[in-house]
């Protein structure tokens, strides 16, 4: 009985597992049977490097809201990681137990709150605080990222704070035996033996910033324009989908298909450069 009880669970966990998988191949399916016929009757150049998206026009190019994820998802990082790492640095290895409790939970509530949430929160305090100090309207490249910096944080700290207390104890112990304050047996010898899952937290927080819409559509500006500056309003791949897919029809609707292929093609190769740094770490 016992026997039948074991191989009746691998059974379904090895369906569950199928499942999951069988989801992704069907995405991939559906994704690239509908967006590479459209990307190649547009013309993967005019496609991938055309700088006017007018579908009035059959003009399809979405080479600006490419350049606006770009700009916004690294504006999210260099406001983000540093803020998380160093907070999951506190929390690991500086945090006495009074603080650690009450920091630990505001972690987490953070990563509960929905995106429209954080949408009208920079929709009522980053825009208004960005126009009155630096001017234009406050729909940004700059607000994006703000607003992204502060939703990838608690993957960031969640992430790195556990790859940090993975690490042995022995290898702090040693930096102290060696003469070493505990502020450098930290940074200079537990940091750089948890990069490998840090840069894991890291890495989920860009894949948390490419395909955020909502939010990002509060703050941006939605203008399929490059922008000129941190001030200039932006639209990203995952907005311009949303804009318009309601209304889409034939070409305009399989164009957006296209951009959501750009966009999977992106976080895979996200994923892949994971991969590829845990192999050289190991």
């Amino acid at each position: 009985m016992t026997y039948i009880k074991e191989k009746g669970m691998k059974l379904l966990f090895f369906l569950t597992a199928l499942v999951s998988v069988a989801a992704v191949i069907l995405i991939c399916i559906f994704l690239l049977a509908s967006g590479i016929p459209a990307i190649r009757e547009i013309g993967i150049f005019k496609f991938l490097m055309g700088t006017k998206w007018k579908p009035a026009n059959n003009l399809y190019g979405i080479f600006p809201m490419i350049v606006g994820s770009f700009y916004v998802t690294a504006g999210a990082l260099l406001i983000g990681v540093p803020i998380g790492i160093l907070t999951a640095v506190f929390m690991a290895r500086f945090a006495p137990k009074g603080i650690y409790t009450p920091l630990k939970s505001a972690v987490n509530l953070m990563a509960g709150i929905p995106s429209v949430v954080y949408g009208f929160f920079g929709l009522v305090v980053l825009v208004p605080f960005i126009r009155e100090t630096f001017g234009r309207d406050g729909m940004s490249v700059l607000t994006a990222s703000i607003l992204l910096g502060l939703m990838i944080l608690p993957t960031v700290i969640s992430v790195s704070e556990t790859s940090i207390r993975a690490v042995p104890e022995s290898y702090y112990e040693g930096g102290l035996a060696l003469g070493a304050s505990h502020e450098k047996s930290v940074f200079f010898i537990v940091l750089p033996a948890a990069k490998s899952g840090i840069f894991t937290g890291v890495v989920l927080g860009i894949g948390r910033a490419v395909g955020e819409t909502m939010a990002v559509m509060m703050v941006a500006g939605n203008q399929s324009v490059i922008p000129d500056s941190m001030l200039s309003g932006v639209r990203t791949l995952t907005t311009n989908i949303v804009l318009e897919m309601g209304y889409s029809t034939d070409l305009h609707r399989e164009a957006l298909i296209g951009t959501a292929v750009v966009l999977f093609i992106f976080i895979l190769m996200i994923n892949l450069s994971l991969s590829m740094f845990k192999r050289r770490v190991k």
